[in-house]
């Protein structure tokens, strides 16, 4: 029994100091603060209202495409640098102007987790008001995709950790790869090449639909893909009423562009869809790419039914979850 104490007692104290080492290697951060979709902005006020805070505005503040009403693409709060204390700094998104005619390499510095996690900062560098003014016009497409990738990484995260693992197996047999869902997301259709997922509450509808076809040219083209959008809504989707169906909405043209994510090359569609014979709509967003075997286009399509609220963060957490599929073949 002695001897069991004595080997109990040295195991025990083998973890502690294991632990104290791992402690001292590790920082261990609080979890950020802040809601979803907001960026606390530290910036003097005569910057803040004057042409640097202009351009933060607009390219971080303006309008969300392909929204029914105006929403603003994040919430900006401004700071004052003197204000900056530790409250601010626990939260999940921040920008920082740092001018100041000792800066040696004027640009932008993007960190993560320095403060807080899952957390991204971004700080601005520059001699001059004037010379910060030119940084922010130049990587304004990098500020704000920053920002919108770590919102994405949030809610992947969160969809990892409380997910909804019934519909994998369809997912994996229509696209052979991997979605992540959260919990909420439940199996609504499932066809012949054809999936639909949703998150259906009293006054909102997130979902997710999955579909492929055979390649037969030009099939990545805005067009191409529209048309055959239409002809699948028509099929698998339908409306409320009889002779009601899901449609892409002519009164705003669809865009693409073409996007490259976890090694997949891809066309992200954005547009307005609508019920053909009713009042219901909304926005969509959509990833066309080929099957592995280069034979199929396998389409994932994000879209947003809810009259009563504002769509903004809808359309994300439901968007974020295309990023998540990855092929089956590289499950990590």
């Amino acid at each position: 029994m002695k001897r069991f104490l004595t080997l109990l007692a040295v195991v025990l104290t083998a973890l502690m100091l294991s632990g104290c080492k791992s402690g001292r290697q590790t920082k261990l951060l609080p979890n950020v603060s802040g809601k979803a979709g907001e960026i606390v902005v530290v910036i003097d006020r005569d910057n803040w209202e004057g042409e640097c805070g202009v351009a933060i505005r607009e390219i971080l503040g303006g309008d969300c495409p392909y929204l029914a009403q105006r929403e603003p693409l994040f919430a900006l709060a401004n700071v004052p640098p003197g204000s900056f204390n530790n409250m601010f700094k626990m939260h999940r998104n921040i920008l920082i102007l740092h001018i100041d005619p000792a800066v040696r390499k004027e640009g932008v510095q993007y960190r993560r987790n320095q403060w807080a996690q899952p957390q991204v900062i971004a700080q601005v560098d520059a001699l001059t008001a004037a010379s910060a003014l030119a940084v922010i016009r130049k990587e304004g497409e990098n500020l704000a995709e920053f920002y919108e990738q770590a919102e994405r990484d949030r809610i992947v995260a969160n969809a990892i950790l409380y997910e909804e693992t019934s519909m994998k197996e369809s997912v994996e047999k229509l696209t052979d790869g991997i979605l992540h869902f959260p919990s909420g997301y439940k199996l609504k259709k499932a066809t012949d090449g054809f999936l639909w997922i949703a998150d259906e509450k009293q006054y909102t509808i997130q979902a997710v639909l999955m579909y492929r076809y055979p390649v037969t040219g030009g099939d990545l083209e805005t067009d191409r893909i529209i048309a055959r959008r239409n002809e699948i809504m028509r099929e698998q989707v339908p409306g409320m009423f009889d002779g009601t169906y899901m449609t892409t909405s002519a009164a705003v043209a669809p865009t693409s562009r073409v996007l490259r994510y976890h090694g997949i090359d891809f066309v992200e569609t954005r547009g307005f869809w609508e019920v053909e014979g009713d009042f219901m709509g909304g926005p969509f967003v959509s990833h066309s790419f080929y099957s592995q075997d280069g034979k199929d286009v396998i389409v994932l399509e994000a879209f947003v039914y809810a009259p009563k609220y504002d769509k903004r963060q809808y359309l994300r957490q439901v968007e974020a979850l295309l990023f998540s599929f990855e092929w089956k073949n590289n499950e990590k």
